[in-house]
């Protein structure tokens, strides 16, 4: 198929006024003008999308689909420490109902609003695989580990999540590690993480430096993080020894496998040596708003040349304002980026939620770019304006998308 467009934004490439993708299997196989590819691919099926941006479906970097239902539930906390409670005893609450109800709304409201890969976070293994069956997204199912209330050992932990990861199998999606944070797992159980990560080349993702709580905690080794966990049976003598991310490195943990999610509160070497190790980094620009965070180090996370990249967080962490709907969007982060940071140029915002996450979830040049031998996951939106305001006009886009494919398979029908 030859999939023709008023400007094609391969993300990777300039963009190409009259543009046109050509679409073998799952594949793309070439991605240039319109007038050189139809003679070059004549006899091919011609489908033009008119007045349309083509650029590569966005790769959503960190999301908690479980929790989708969640939405509104909360208004801002005044610390995250008062958060987690609320957290926990609503999930306590929730049955495997409401889990699969809540993942499945989730991946829907993704797929209409652009995204074709996510990471998501799977604290309910149990609704592998079947919801994978229910979208067309490729997802990328993050295994929630803990451990500090269960007080189960982390061998025990680790492999039952590595036991579930090899009974899977599925051609679009799927399951790898997630330690959830250092502060609710426990030192071993991150080090046995950065060893499987290593030997099965597996991505892994943890929530890391969320909050200034956290980074008392390691820093200081002390504060209302500390004391709280202390009582619910945590060993803290790891406290008290370093930043949160030097934490995660005397585990062995950073790695260029790994995907450090927040990461707000660093130490003046953390940067360098996120950078070193090769990790990415994913920001959550709503989630951020919601908790009041001190301002996301962008600028020097950049200046360190660490791979950032973009992601929705759950709904349970978006403000709601007046009777707006709350959704899973990809473009409301990047405009809410845009309004926090207005020296960031358009094209490092898209590049954020296209090629970066596929970096970091191991996806590169695979997904976030169209180019030839990757995936052929391309979304559409209407545009009528000019190329040189291309990417400005992607990071606003606010109405419905006018297509998506994923796998060679239209998932949103022009």
């Amino acid at each position: 198929m030859i999939i023709r467009a008023r400007t094609v934004l391969p993300v990777t490439a300039p963009p190409v006024s009259d543009g046109a993708v050509v679409v073998l299997g799952n594949q793309i196989q070439a991605v240039g003008k319109w007038q050189n590819l139809r003679s070059k691919f004549s006899g091919e099926e011609i489908v033009d999308l008119g007045e349309t941006i083509v650029l590569p479906g966005l790769v959503n970097a960190h999301c908690h689909l479980d929790y989708t239902g969640m939405a509104g539930l909360w208004t801002p906390p005044k610390k995250f420490t008062d958060w987690i409670p609320r957290m926990l005893a609503a999930k306590a609450e929730w049955s495997y109902t409401d889990y699969a109800r809540s993942w499945l709304a989730g991946a829907k409201m993704l797929l209409q609003t652009g995204t074709t890969t996510v990471g998501d976070i799977e604290a309910t293994p149990e609704l592998l695989p079947d919801v994978w069956e229910s979208t067309p997204l490729r997802i990328l199912s993050f295994l929630e580990m803990t451990g500090v209330r269960s007080q189960r050992e982390p061998e025990r932990i680790i492999g039952d999540a590595l036991r579930q990861i090899n009974s899977l199998s599925h051609p679009r999606c799927r399951a790898a590690l997630s330690p959830h944070a250092p502060y609710s797992t426990s030192p071993e159980l991150l080090r046995l993480s950065g060893i499987v990560a290593r030997e099965d080349n597996l991505p892994v993702t943890i929530h890391v430096a969320e909050s200034a709580q956290e980074f008392e905690m390691f820093s200081l080794g002390r504060g209302e993080m500390f004391d709280w966990l202390k009582k619910n049976g945590r060993d803290n003598s790891d406290c008290g020894l370093g930043t949160p991310v030097r934490h995660l490195e005397s585990t062995g943990l950073l790695g260029k496998n790994l995907l450090a999610v927040h990461v707000n509160y660093l130490g003046d070497e953390d940067f360098s040596l996120l950078a070193r190790r090769g990790v990415s980094v994913v920001h959550c620009p709503r989630s951020h708003v919601y908790f009041r965070h001190q301002s996301f180090p962008l600028d020097k996370l950049a200046a360190a040349k660490v791979n950032l990249c973009l992601g929705t967080d759950s709904l349970a962490t978006v403000a709601k304002v007046g009777k707006e709907k709350l959704s899973l969007d990809l473009f409301v982060e990047m405009q809410q980026l845009a309004r926090t940071n207005p020296e960031l140029s358009p094209k490092t915002i898209v590049r954020m939620a296209t090629v970066n996450g596929a970096k970091a979830l191991g996806r590169a040049g695979q997904v976030g770019q169209l180019s030839p031998n990757a995936f052929a996951d391309l979304i559409a939106l209407p545009f009528k304006g000019k190329t040189r305001d291309i990417y400005e006009s992607v990071v606003h886009h606010s109405s419905t998308i006018t297509a998506s494919m994923i796998d060679g398979q239209w998932a949103i029908a022009p």
